[in-house]
This record gives C-alpha cells, sequence and structure tokens, in this order.
C-alpha cells in the first residue's frame, strides 16, 4: 500500500500573513511530499508495505539499523507533518475553552503558564525537532523530539505539536524561531482539534 501526500485542510494562503503561501508551498509540496515519496520507496516489497503509519512507527522505532532507520525517520515524518497541519487553522487560536482549559489549569496552574512552558520547550529544542503537548500517566505534560522522534511509539497520545526544523519556519522568519513560535502560539493553534484530541483520550479511559 502506497502512502500519499495529504493535502492541506486549507489552502496555502489561508494563514497568511502569519505564515505565507510560499513558505507552506515549499514546506508541504516539497519537504512534506519528499517524506512519503522516499517511504514509499523504502517499503515496496517489505513487510512494512501493508502497515499504516502509526504501526511502521512502532515496529521500526528502537532500530538503529541504517536501512530500518531511514524507514522508521519517514514515515515519523510524514505522521508528525500530518499531524502538525491539522494543529493550525486560519483565524486560529484564541485560548482553550471547556474540559481543555480546566485541565490546562489543572496541570500547569494555567493556560499562561502552559503557553510559557511550550514556548520555552520549542525554543531550546537542540538542531531539528518537535515540541508537543501529550497526555503522560493521565496528566497533559510538554515535551521535545528531536529529528523525527515523535510520542507515537511510547504510547503518549499527541494533542498539539510545533515543527521547529527550520524549513518550518526559515523563508518567513529566517533564524527567529522563537518569533515563529509565538506567531504560532497567538495566531496559529487550532484549539477546537487539540480539544477533540484531548476528548478522544478521555473516551478511551472512561
Amino acid at each position: 500500500m502506497a502512502f500519499e501526500l495529504s493535502p492541506l485542510p486549507y489552502d496555502k494562503s489561508a494563514l497568511a500573513p502569519f505564515l505565507s503561501a510560499k513558505a507552506l508551498e515549499f514546506h508541504h509540496d516539497k519537504h512534506h511530499a519528499a517524506y512519503v515519496k522516499k517511504l514509499n520507496e523504502l517499503i515496496q516489497g517489505t513487510k512494512y508495505e501493508a502497515m499504516s503509519l502509526e504501526d511502521i512507527i512502532r515496529a521500526t522505532a528502537d532500530d538503529k539499523v541504517k536501512p530500518t532507520r531511514e524507514v522508521f525517520n519517514n514515515a515519523s515524518q510524514v505522521w508528525n507533518h500530518d499531524f502538525f497541519w491539522r494543529c493550525m487553522k486560519p483565524e486560529g487560536c484564541g485560548k482553550p475553552s471547556g474540559a481543555l482549559a480546566d485541565r490546562l489549569s489543572h496541570d500547569f496552574g494555567g493556560y499562561d503558564q502552559f503557553r510559557e512552558e511550550f514556548k520555552h520547550a520549542a525554543e531550546t529544542q537542540f538542531g531539528s525537532g518537535w515540541a508537543w503537548l501529550v497526555v503522560d500517566g493521565g496528566r497533559l505534560k510538554v515535551t521535545q523530539t528531536g529529528n523525527a522522534l515523535d510520542p507515537v511509539d511510547n504510547g503518549k497520545p499527541a494533542l498539539l505539536t510545533i515543527d521547529v526544523w527550520e524549513h518550518a519556519y526559515y523563508l518567513d522568519f529566517q533564524n527567529r524561531r522563537p518569533d515563529f513560535i509565538a506567531t504560532f502560539l497567538d495566531h496559529l493553534v487550532d484549539w477546537d482539534f487539540v480539544a477533540g484530541n484531548f476528548e478522544a483520550v478521555q473516551e478511551k479511559v472512561r
């Protein structure tokens, strides 16, 4: 089964002026597309060809042998990008409400404290990687992953992520990663998507 490049959930110009159409074109149509293409090349004729993206990630996460590690890196980057696009929406942001807001207050002390912790994680991720809001042991936590790593293989459901690879922000923000992160948090986050992820996790434990 060949994987396909998932379309963006909005027009490439829809996140302007916060992220430009050119930035999304390069990020989605070139970087993301390259991961999908490479993954399909790597899994052709292998046992991974019949697996879901998540199952490929879990099956290859601990293997350090180069061919298998390449499968993991590309599968994980496809999953990460699919998830990242859905974390944003045109005219997004505001602040979370309802059960998610209550849990952020309980686990972080409030939205502002969560925002600072998430921003710090994204800013201090050395080199390429991601910052995440995840559910870990029933609590909301902020975490970082380097390169292609994600929470899929360790059973910590992801609610929100930001891509801090340079290709995510360099066209619009050059070397100003903190400005990109602040823009993401203040103008782009789709809190309805994040809340839906949180509700799905809650449903599984009821």
